[in-house]
């Protein structure tokens, strides 16, 4: 029987060829206009003119410099994200010379290696290697271009394939261009990848078709297995066919299964005129029939049109943000950081709607989205919230799938890949995700249901037979208002503990919990919004009078390690002076403790050097504030390109300064740049990137977990952001700062809606109203929102 029948679906023709040369551009053109019912949404360029959104986005920005981007191509939120492996850990780096394939499955940013699954390789020749390494290309940049949806590389071995990508939301799409040869070959790899693959299978299905299986886990340190079913379809037959066990090649072969190297070859003549090879890869994290599904859904177009709807998909996107005013490679990097923010977290469902549950069972999604891909620990201070603006259907169904996770795996993940927690980082990041989505009001109907889950992983402990983490210091933590700092603990599981870095876990639960109370509040709950609202000012019980910063107490209580706030590990890829302004639930509190509102700003001018950032913000950026990647610690300065600190500058609103908040941002958003290294640090999962549209539109979430908006003056001189009906009823926002993409950038007043508005915050029912965020900068600062009343609110 036919592997086909044996999944229940039937072989299909493939659409045929491409048109050539300049035809095939055109043709792709009137496509993309006939997809956009002929209108494409435009930016105003540097001289006036106009052109796609897409033009102004470059997917090579964090290729360098441990940015751990990706450039190839997906479309937004899509289950695939076809793209090239260099050699470097997470896929793509620019510094790297050779290409070891493509393959489906990448995660913008993250630290540690995860996904690569099926990398495919076009070879010429015979096939003298099953390593990927040993069979890499060649490549230059001169010969290499992307656009959203979109990559292409000539491969400078191999007589000079043209390799070219797109997506769709469960497929890769791929054209492989090759020289006159009648060994023209394409090498589906499935047992390697960026993960550790521990089991892989592949099967020639029929001389035009390939299947695989690859079951891996890996990230950071390790995860529990997880499994992605693939099929792969050519636009026509095979000349001839093989496979692989290790370096053992068998021609004629049809499959192989098990540990180590596996894969399979499939040869093409091309010495006649057509020289071009088209491949469609599903994915399926369900099974092969899921991924055959797929295939048959949104394999039917040739790759150009393919490649004009994966475009069209992001013009449509990308348009939800208009922007005026500026450079044109201010906007450049401000659309490029957009992209990056809408690639996270991905559809987890086939077409069909089935996914496979953190039980490991398969259910089918009714009446929303599955997704996956869950940084927690990075995106709830900065992209969840991007994205309820931005996408707050698609911000809906990821808060629900994240229920299903607790519905189906017994408890919320901190960091969750697929369908596997890997426990990585700590503290409570789900909670202040969920409570954002409550606080944005897209839980509508589910609101107690997540309650329960929240008051659930708040309060207690999983098990030890559960793979997931959760509060792993609750019993200390709820015993003694701290998470004991315990860094010789031996770990009870794989992953991060909170018991290595006492003093961050503490703050992160005490942030979670002041969240959550709110939430209680709201849905009147009135006891456990006092319980949960008094442990949401246990960051008091990490504060040292003696050195007034915050330090790890030990099992006894004592206070532990070095009393230098800019040493220690106690703080999470911080240090004590990074994590000083990581409680937005109380910053009266916090300045109280510190000294008052004057002694407050003075560490905060040191903090950021604000002497010498006045007289040369971009100099303090990249020369004070950046010590490399990865140096999170040993360091007294504020530290833009990592989590902890994103909320750092607007802490001056809470000091009546917010002059000095737009200062420090200005000079911060200096940091993003059109080019590979121009993201700072991992972008994880679109945190930074956010971070970076957030502080160009002037509105930013000051207290994560709620809906409360810090203001700071926008980079542009307008912002039209087009709304979804269904939440925001307008439909539409315009922010306004004529003036301030030239000297002028310090707020004299703000209207909004007509109405004069003293306060440095907004909630977003103000959003919602729609009409106009108006902001009048001149060259100095004013009294704007310097009275100690304006300041963003605290929880109660």
């Amino acid at each position: 029987m036919a592997w086909f029948e044996r999944s229940g679906a039937r072989p299909r023709p493939s659409a045929r060829r491409r048109a050539p040369g300049g035809v095939r551009a055109a043709v792709a053109a009137a496509l993309l206009a006939g997809a956009l019912g002929g209108s494409v949404p435009t930016v105003a360029g540097a001289d006036g003119t106009g052109g796609p959104l897409t033009d102004l986005v470059n997917p090579f920005v964090g290729t360098r410099n441990e940015g751990n981007m990706f450039p190839g191509a997906a479309v937004p939120f899509g289950m695939v994200q076809l793209s090239p492996d260099t050699g470097h850990n997470t896929g793509y780096d620019w510094d790297d010379s050779r290409i070891r394939g493509f393959s489906a499955v990448h995660l913008a940013g993250v630290g540690c290696a995860l996904g690569g699954d099926l990398p495919v390789m076009p070879t010429t020749g015979d096939i003298t290697s099953t390593d990927n390494a040993e069979y890499a290309s060649g490549f230059s940049h001169d010969e290499e271009s992307a656009s959203p949806g979109f990559y292409k590389v000539r491969l400078a071995d191999y007589g000079g394939i043209t390799a070219e990508l797109s997506a769709t939301e469960h497929t890769g799409r791929q054209r492989y261009t090759f020289p006159a040869t009648d060994k023209a070959n394409v090498l589906l790899n499935a047992g390697q990848a960026l993960h550790k693959v521990t089991d892989s299978q592949v099967e020639v299905v029929d001389d035009r078709t390939v299947a695989t299986t690859v079951t891996g886990s890996g990230f950071c340190q390790g995860t529990e297995p997880y499994t992605v079913h693939t099929v792969t379809r050519f636009d026509r037959p095979f000349a001839s066919h093989g496979t692989w066990d290790g370096e053992e090649v068998t021609a004629g072969g049809d499959s192989s299964e098990g540990p180590g190297r596996r894969g399979a070859y499939v040869r093409f003549d091309t010495t006649g005129g057509d020289r071009d090879v088209e491949a469609t890869t599903a994915i399926s994290y369900v099974d092969p029939a899921g991924a055959t599904r797929n295939l048959a859904a949104e394999g039917r177009d040739t790759f150009d049109r393919a490649a004009a709807k994966a475009r069209a998909a992001w013009e449509e996107r990308l348009g939800h943000v208009r922007v005026e005013g500026g450079s044109l490679e201010r906007r450049r990097v401000f659309y490029s950081a957009l992209y990056r923010a809408l690639l996270h977290p991905n559809t987890g469902q086939d077409v069909d709607g089935r996914y496979t549950g953190w039980d490991g069972r398969t259910h089918r999604a009714r009446g929303f989205t599955y997704y996956q891909n869950w940084s927690l620990w990075d995106t709830y201070r900065t992209q969840a919230q991007l994205l309820s603006l931005l996408a707050p259907q698609e911000s809906r169904d990821m808060a629900l799938s994240l229920l299903k996770v607790d519905e189906q795996g017994g408890w919320l993940p901190k960091w969750g890949y697929a369908t596997a927690e890997t426990n990585i980082m700590t503290g409570d990041p789900v909670t202040p995700f969920l409570t954002n989505a409550y606080r944005q009001g897209l839980l509508a109907g589910h609101e107690e249901e997540a309650y329960r889950a929240l008051r659930k992983n708040a309060d207690g402990v999983p098990p030890q037979d559960s793979p997931y983490l959760g509060r792993e210091g609750n019993r200390a933590y709820l015993a003694d208002g701290y998470v004991p700092h315990l860094p010789d603990r031996p770990k009870a599981k794989p992953g991060d503990s909170d018991y290595r870095h006492g003093g961050s876990a503490t703050l992160e639960y005490a942030l979670a919990d002041a969240a959550l109370a709110e939430m209680a509040r709201g849905l009147g709950h009135g006891k456990d919004a006092e319980r949960y609202a008094a442990r949401a000012r246990n960051y008091r019980k990490v504060f040292d009078p003696s050195t007034g910063f915050f330090r790890g107490r030990d099992a006894d209580g004592a206070f532990t390690g070095p009393a230098d706030p800019a040493k220690g590990d106690a703080f999470h890829e911080g240090t004590s002076w990074q994590y000083t302004w990581l409680v937005p639930q109380d910053l009266p509190g916090l300045i109280e403790l510190i000294g008052g509102r004057a002694e407050t700003e003075k560490r905060l001018d040191s903090f950021f050097a604000y002497e010498r950032l006045v007289r040369d913000p971009e100099g303090t950026a990249r020369e004070v504030w950046i010590n490399g990647p990865y140096d999170y610690y040993n360091a007294d300065k504020y530290n833009p390109q990592n989590e902890p600190d994103l909320i750092a500058p607007y802490t001056y609103l809470a000091t009546g300064s917010p002059a000095k908040t737009t200062d420090v941002v200005h000079a911060a958003l200096t940091l993003f740049a059109d080019a590979p290294d121009g993201i700072t640090g991992n972008d994880d999962l679109g945190t930074m990137s956010s971070w970076m549209v957030l502080s160009s539109l002037g509105v930013f979430p000051v207290f994560p977990g709620t809906d409360t908006w810090g203001l700071s003056t926008p980079v542009f001189d307008r912002v039209d952001l087009r709304l979804d009906r269904r939440w925001y009823p307008t439909g539409g926002l315009r922010i306004s700062a004529p003036g301030t993409s030239g000297s002028d950038r310090y707020v004299q007043s703000v209207r909004l809606g007509g109405r004069d508005l003293a306060k440095t915050w907004l909630r977003t029912e103000d959003l919602r109203r729609g009409g106009e965020l108006a902001f009048r900068v001149g060259p100095k600062p004013s009294r704007w929102g310097t009275r100690v009343q304006d300041a963003p609110p605290s929880t109660p």
